[in-house]
């Protein structure tokens, strides 16, 4: 018989884009669950703010300013997490960014640098310095946070598809580099969440976004925490037999 399969306790959890949205409240079910916790982000005051929350509420939590496109910061935030926790049982790839909506032919070579370098090369950053700690551990688990714009087209943000199709291709390769390894490398495909990033696919025009949301098959957004849950329990024991899948949560939008 297996234990709760979402207990943590005495684990270590290394979040991206742990600010704000799916990645802060990843971190936060995370610490719920036992887990001592890393928090990452560019947006250094934020992610801080976040982490003492946590502390004050008795949690083991660290916050760490990281901006995943650079890989001498993200040697780092992997480095400074196992010196302070001793070991990395469970990483969420998160962090990302939506692309300025343009053409493809009226995209720009900055734009497609700027996606790129965050949503694909960061988590691919991302994985290769986690996958070492692991590795040397024989155990750990890794999601990387695809999306539903992983599965289909869509017009007007090319920068962003491309990147996301590249996480699942990234995310399986790894699956099977690491499988015999003790290491398990799965995505999330969420849907409409209600994150910043979800609303600025819109531009900000929040009448129009929440039609979007209306029109999900299930009638609303996801929330944050709804991928939290996926997310913890990919890294579980529950999904021990889990690998190299992309797991969409997305009220029905691509079904």
């Amino acid at each position: 018989m297996m234990n709760n399969p979402l207990d943590f306790t005495g684990k270590v959890a290394l979040i991206t884009g742990a600010a704000a949205g799916m990645g802060l409240a990843t971190a936060q079910a995370f610490a719920t669950a036992g887990a001592a916790v890393v928090l990452a982000d560019f947006r250094e005051d934020a992610v801080k703010a976040a982490a003492q929350e946590l502390t004050s509420a008795g949690h083991k939590a660290l916050a760490l300013r990281c901006d995943v496109s650079d890989d001498t910061q993200v040697a780092a935030m992997v480095d400074r997490t196992v010196a302070e926790f001793g070991r990395l049982d469970a990483a969420f790839n998160n962090a990302g960014v939506m692309a300025r909506i343009a053409p493809t032919a009226d995209s720009t070579r900055e734009e497609w640098e700027r996606v790129i370098g965050i949503n694909l090369r960061g988590v691919w950053s991302c994985m290769k310095h986690e996958l070492r700690h692991m590795e040397r551990q024989a155990s750990g688990a890794i999601v990387n946070n695809a999306s539903v714009g992983a599965l289909t087209g869509n017009p007007g943000i090319a920068s962003y598809i491309a990147s996301k199709h590249g996480v699942i291709g990234l995310t399986r390769t790894a699956a099977l580099e690491y499988a015999r390894k003790g290491i398990r490398v799965n995505a999330v495909n969420p849907g409409l969440i209600d994150t910043q990033v979800g609303h600025d696919v819109f531009k900000g025009d929040e009448q129009v976004y929440a039609e979007a949301a209306r029109s999900v098959p299930i009638g609303r957004a996801g929330r944050p925490e709804e991928i939290a849950s996926v997310v913890l329990w990919l890294c579980s024991p529950g999904a021990s037999y889990v690998l190299g899948h992309a797991l969409t949560a997305d009220g029905g939008m691509t079904v």
